[in-house]
Protein backbone atom coordinates (compact mmCIF):
# COMPACT_ATOMS: atom_id res chain seq x y z
CA UNK A 1 0.00 0.00 0.00
CA UNK A 2 1.39 3.16 -0.61
CA UNK A 3 0.84 6.41 0.76
CA UNK A 4 -1.15 9.71 -0.02
CA UNK A 5 1.26 13.02 -0.04
CA UNK A 6 0.82 14.99 3.25
CA UNK A 7 -1.04 17.82 2.49
CA UNK A 8 0.82 20.40 4.46
CA UNK A 9 4.23 19.78 2.36
CA UNK A 10 5.66 22.67 0.35
CA UNK A 11 5.19 22.25 -3.54
CA UNK A 12 8.21 22.97 -4.94
CA UNK A 13 9.10 25.62 -6.70
CA UNK A 14 9.08 26.01 -10.44
CA UNK A 15 11.12 28.26 -12.16
CA UNK A 16 11.47 29.27 -15.79
CA UNK A 17 14.22 28.29 -17.66
CA UNK A 18 14.84 32.70 -18.62
CA UNK A 19 13.96 35.67 -16.64
CA UNK A 20 13.38 38.53 -18.13
CA UNK A 21 12.76 42.16 -16.76
CA UNK A 22 13.11 45.79 -18.58
CA UNK A 23 13.27 49.18 -16.38
CA UNK A 24 12.18 52.67 -18.65
CA UNK A 25 13.13 55.85 -18.38
CA UNK A 26 10.43 58.11 -20.46
CA UNK A 27 12.79 61.57 -19.02
CA UNK A 28 15.69 60.89 -21.10
CA UNK A 29 13.76 61.42 -24.09
CA UNK A 30 14.19 65.25 -22.97
CA UNK A 31 17.74 65.49 -23.62
CA UNK A 32 17.59 63.30 -26.41
CA UNK A 33 15.43 66.04 -27.69
CA UNK A 34 17.56 68.75 -26.87
CA UNK A 35 20.44 66.84 -28.77
CA UNK A 36 18.84 66.64 -31.74
CA UNK A 37 18.19 70.05 -31.84
CA UNK A 38 21.99 71.06 -31.34
CA UNK A 39 22.34 68.94 -34.82
CA UNK A 40 20.14 70.83 -36.26
CA UNK A 41 21.54 74.15 -35.81
CA UNK A 42 24.98 72.39 -36.80
CA UNK A 43 23.31 71.33 -39.73
CA UNK A 44 21.19 75.09 -39.94
CA UNK A 45 24.42 76.98 -39.72
CA UNK A 46 26.23 74.90 -42.19
CA UNK A 47 23.60 75.97 -45.07
CA UNK A 48 22.50 78.75 -43.98
CA UNK A 49 25.01 80.21 -42.30
CA UNK A 50 26.79 83.71 -42.00
CA UNK A 51 30.06 83.92 -43.49
CA UNK A 52 30.66 87.67 -42.53
CA UNK A 53 33.12 86.53 -39.84
CA UNK A 54 35.45 84.31 -41.80
CA UNK A 55 34.98 80.43 -42.64
CA UNK A 56 36.98 79.27 -39.45
CA UNK A 57 34.80 80.54 -36.77
CA UNK A 58 31.67 78.55 -38.71
CA UNK A 59 33.29 75.26 -39.18
CA UNK A 60 34.33 75.70 -35.65
CA UNK A 61 30.63 75.98 -34.99
CA UNK A 62 29.03 73.56 -37.15
CA UNK A 63 31.27 71.02 -36.14
CA UNK A 64 31.19 71.64 -32.83
CA UNK A 65 27.12 71.70 -32.40
CA UNK A 66 26.85 68.49 -34.74
CA UNK A 67 29.59 66.93 -31.98
CA UNK A 68 27.29 67.72 -29.03
CA UNK A 69 24.64 67.10 -30.98
CA UNK A 70 25.42 63.29 -31.49
CA UNK A 71 27.20 63.23 -28.24
CA UNK A 72 23.67 64.17 -26.24
CA UNK A 73 21.63 62.12 -28.78
CA UNK A 74 23.25 58.79 -28.49
CA UNK A 75 24.30 59.14 -25.02
CA UNK A 76 21.07 59.38 -23.63
CA UNK A 77 18.78 57.56 -26.08
CA UNK A 78 21.27 54.58 -24.94
CA UNK A 79 20.06 54.34 -21.39
CA UNK A 80 16.44 54.90 -21.90
CA UNK A 81 15.65 51.45 -20.70
CA UNK A 82 17.42 48.74 -20.44
CA UNK A 83 16.95 44.73 -20.67
CA UNK A 84 18.08 42.27 -17.97
CA UNK A 85 18.07 38.82 -18.77
CA UNK A 86 18.80 35.79 -16.09
CA UNK A 87 19.32 31.96 -17.42
CA UNK A 88 21.17 29.03 -15.93
CA UNK A 89 23.90 31.11 -17.56
CA UNK A 90 24.65 34.31 -16.30
CA UNK A 91 22.77 37.73 -15.88
CA UNK A 92 23.07 39.98 -19.24
CA UNK A 93 22.49 43.50 -19.20
CA UNK A 94 21.54 45.53 -22.67
CA UNK A 95 20.78 49.02 -22.91
CA UNK A 96 18.83 51.15 -25.08
CA UNK A 97 17.62 50.17 -28.93
CA UNK A 98 20.60 48.77 -30.38
CA UNK A 99 21.80 47.36 -26.76
CA UNK A 100 24.89 48.53 -26.21
CA UNK A 101 26.20 48.95 -23.84
CA UNK A 102 26.12 45.46 -22.92
CA UNK A 103 27.45 43.47 -19.49
CA UNK A 104 27.14 39.71 -19.13
CA UNK A 105 27.90 38.64 -15.76
CA UNK A 106 28.42 34.55 -15.57
CA UNK A 107 26.61 33.13 -12.49
CA UNK A 108 29.87 31.44 -11.69
CA UNK A 109 31.31 34.31 -10.79
CA UNK A 110 28.43 35.50 -8.20
CA UNK A 111 28.99 35.46 -4.16
CA UNK A 112 25.42 37.24 -3.80
CA UNK A 113 22.68 38.69 -5.18
CA UNK A 114 20.56 40.94 -3.20
CA UNK A 115 17.72 43.65 -3.76
CA UNK A 116 17.94 47.31 -3.10
CA UNK A 117 14.75 48.60 -2.35
CA UNK A 118 16.26 52.00 -3.67
CA UNK A 119 18.49 52.61 -6.57
CA UNK A 120 18.94 56.46 -7.02
CA UNK A 121 20.62 58.67 -9.70
CA UNK A 122 21.10 61.04 -7.46
CA UNK A 123 23.64 58.23 -5.37
CA UNK A 124 25.08 57.22 -8.83
CA UNK A 125 25.83 60.78 -10.16
CA UNK A 126 23.37 60.47 -12.95
CA UNK A 127 21.37 58.50 -15.73
CA UNK A 128 23.78 55.64 -17.36
CA UNK A 129 26.62 53.14 -17.37
CA UNK A 130 28.45 54.34 -13.50
CA UNK A 131 31.50 53.79 -11.66
CA UNK A 132 31.67 55.14 -8.05
CA UNK A 133 34.91 53.49 -6.33
CA UNK A 134 33.23 52.78 -2.84
CA UNK A 135 29.99 51.68 -4.67
CA UNK A 136 31.22 49.41 -7.81
CA UNK A 137 29.26 49.53 -11.25
CA UNK A 138 25.78 50.40 -11.96
CA UNK A 139 23.60 50.73 -14.90
CA UNK A 140 21.00 52.95 -13.72
CA UNK A 141 18.32 54.61 -16.07
CA UNK A 142 15.53 55.13 -13.43
CA UNK A 143 14.79 55.48 -9.27
CA UNK A 144 13.79 52.78 -7.71
CA UNK A 145 14.75 49.05 -7.29
CA UNK A 146 17.76 46.92 -8.12
CA UNK A 147 19.41 43.73 -8.03
CA UNK A 148 22.97 44.45 -6.46
CA UNK A 149 25.43 40.88 -7.48
CA UNK A 150 28.44 40.99 -5.14
CA UNK A 151 30.90 38.87 -7.38
CA UNK A 152 33.74 36.55 -6.15
CA UNK A 153 36.43 38.99 -7.26
CA UNK A 154 34.74 41.64 -4.60
CA UNK A 155 33.54 43.58 -7.27
CA UNK A 156 29.85 45.07 -7.37
CA UNK A 157 27.08 45.16 -10.12
CA UNK A 158 23.71 46.96 -9.74
CA UNK A 159 21.09 47.19 -11.98
CA UNK A 160 17.88 48.61 -12.06
CA UNK A 161 15.49 46.69 -13.18
CA UNK A 162 11.05 46.04 -12.75
CA UNK A 163 10.53 43.17 -10.44
CA UNK A 164 14.04 43.34 -9.18
CA UNK A 165 12.51 40.63 -6.63
CA UNK A 166 11.92 38.32 -8.96
CA UNK A 167 16.14 38.47 -10.80
CA UNK A 168 17.34 38.26 -6.67
CA UNK A 169 14.86 34.51 -6.77
CA UNK A 170 15.94 33.77 -9.99
CA UNK A 171 19.48 34.29 -9.35
CA UNK A 172 19.52 32.70 -6.03
CA UNK A 173 17.59 29.66 -7.44
CA UNK A 174 20.37 29.70 -9.87
CA UNK A 175 23.42 29.97 -8.44
CA UNK A 176 22.20 27.60 -5.47
CA UNK A 177 21.53 25.27 -8.81
CA UNK A 178 24.75 25.45 -9.73
CA UNK A 179 26.64 24.64 -6.21
CA UNK A 180 25.03 22.00 -5.65
CA UNK A 181 25.67 20.31 -9.38
CA UNK A 182 29.66 21.19 -8.96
Amino acid sequence: MTEAPQGDAPAPQIWPQVWTGRAHNRMQWLPAAAGAACMALGIELAVEGPYTSGLAPLVMSVVGCVAVGLLVLFGTVAFTHVRVTVDREGLYVRCGHIGVPRRRIPLDQVSSADLAPLVSPRTWGGWGYRWRPEMGTAVVVRRGPGVVLVLGSGHVFTVTVDDAEGAVAAIRQWVGLGSRAG
